[in-house]
């Protein structure tokens, strides 16, 4: 299944793609919660797959193109980041290779939905591109181990998560460069696992800046697993549905480019991983 969130009458709903057509989940599974954190919990839907799939067709279409999209998670619990999780990442930035993952937050408000515009602050030229899998996380977890971690993933998605590099550097901390505002793009779409059978950590991931290449990857590069980021975060914390985990970026990024590369007013990124889809913004200005 293919989710999208998008507003309506003022508010978040998740809806399941049809081809080109939405339908809106609260209308075909009763008693989903309105609330798009919420309903992400039940995705253990009720009735077999053959069922929700009778149940979307007889439900209102609404043409995706008409639909306002939102962030495919606007109002996250938790935005949780893995940093320097790819090998070849790692060794572009001269940084060891980690024998723990690097772990910091975002906030809600330095997402963006697809197709909204990037802001590129009044602060900083420095506007680095980031492709990144997301964990979607859809059951409560805790003291996960690597063979049960993907029981409580919901799906998948895309992220750009653009990180300002100057303010990042500032301290030892990353959070300020990973947070001003609208800098992160989310989405298209949540994909349920099923809809991937190789698994999380066999996708070809890439990023364009302007229809030119920038990083092209694959997940299998990854230091720390899907299921072993998972194992390890919920022996701190507990995963609520909801919480996403971006989970790093391959090579390619702008900052140790010769000269440097940095997302600029005009520019259009785009974030492409294998089965999951394509994330495009283009880029403004802060005004």
């Amino acid at each position: 299944m293919r989710l999208v969130a998008f507003e309506q009458d003022g508010r978040a709903v998740l809806g399941a793609k049809v081809g080109n057509d939405v339908v809106a989940l609260e209308e075909v599974v009763p008693g989903l919660p309105q609330d798009v954190n919420l309903a992400l919990g039940a995705l253990g839907l009720p009735g077999s797959a053959a069922e929700l799939q009778a149940k979307l067709s007889g439900g209102t279409k609404r043409p995706l193109g008409s639909l306002k999209l939102l962030p495919v998670v606007p109002r996250p619990g938790k935005v949780i980041c893995i940093g320097l999780n790819y090998v070849e990442h790692a060794k572009e930035g001269n940084n060891p290779i980690p024998d723990y993952p690097a772990v910091f937050f975002r906030g809600a408000t330095s997402l963006a939905a697809p197709g909204e515009a990037l802001l590129r602050p009044k602060a900083s030229e420095k506007f680095d591109y980031e492709a990144e899998l997301v964990i979607v996380i859809g059951q409560r977890a805790r003291h996960l181990t690597e063979a049960n971690a993907l029981s409580c993933v919901a799906g998948y998605t895309c992220m750009n998560e653009g990180s300002i590099r100057d303010y990042q550097r500032k301290s030892t901390q990353w959070t300020m460069g990973k947070n001003f505002d609208r800098t992160g793009g989310l989405g298209p779409e949540i994909v349920t696992p099923d809809e991937i059978p190789q698994g999380p950590n066999a996708l070809r991931i890439t990023s364009r800046i302007n229809g030119q290449v920038m990083q092209d990857s694959n997940t299998s590069d990854m230091i720390f697993s899907v299921p072993r980021i998972l194992a390890i975060l919920t022996e701190a914390m507990t995963l609520e549905p909801g919480d996403i985990i971006a989970t790093g970026t391959p090579s390619g990024v702008g900052y140790p480019r010769k000269p440097p590369v940095f997302m600029k007013a005009g520019d259009t990124a785009e974030i492409e991983i294998e089965g999951i889809g394509i994330l495009s913004n283009p880029v403004q200005d802060e005004a």
